[in-house]
């Protein structure tokens, strides 16, 4: 069996996070756009999942048409069944992977990150499967005291620490 391995990019706006995963079921669409709303009624977000049996379609919903169009480009460009990525804007991936994560049909989450993100791909007659993921760079040093207290601030000012 011959295996094609491929680096993709993920493409999505600055500012907005994303968090990639894979299940196996169609009602993942639903289940997952019920987790987002029930935790944050308010989310701006777009779901694109791709479905790898049937009709094998990227099953979109969202609270954002351009954010479902987005990652529905990034769904369909990765070729890998039942992968689903999530595109949120003005909100964090800590605010919905617990109950993502308790979704019966989520089988996996590679990443949730405003980073750049790699997606590595193995390709075989059968079709793509995500291996993993390049998430951001790689670290330049270790952190100071400078930076311990920039971390501390920065975690107050976005309301995660008192």
């Amino acid at each position: 069996m011959n295996v094609k391995f491929e680096a993709l990019p993920l493409e999505f706006p600055d500012g907005c996070n994303i968090i990639l995963g894979q299940s196996h079921f169609i009602k993942t669409v639903e289940d997952i756009y019920e987790v987002m709303v029930g935790c944050n009624a308010d989310v701006e977000f777009g779901l694109a999942f791709s479905e790898s049996s049937g009709a094998r379609l990227v099953r979109t919903i969202g609270t954002d048409e351009e954010l479902e169009k987005i990652a529905a480009k990034n769904i369909e460009k990765l070729g890998c069944g039942h992968s689903f990525l999530i595109i949120l804007r003005n909100s964090y991936p800590i605010n919905y992977l617990p109950r993502i994560k308790d979704v019966p049909e989520v089988v996996n989450i590679f990443c949730a990150t405003a980073n750049p993100v790699m997606v590595l791909v193995g390709r075989t007659e059968q079709g793509g499967g995500i291996i993993g993921v390049v998430d951001g760079a790689p670290p330049v040093g270790i952190e100071g005291e400078e930076d311990i207290k920039w971390r501390k601030d920065f975690l107050r000012q976005i309301g995660y620490k008192l």
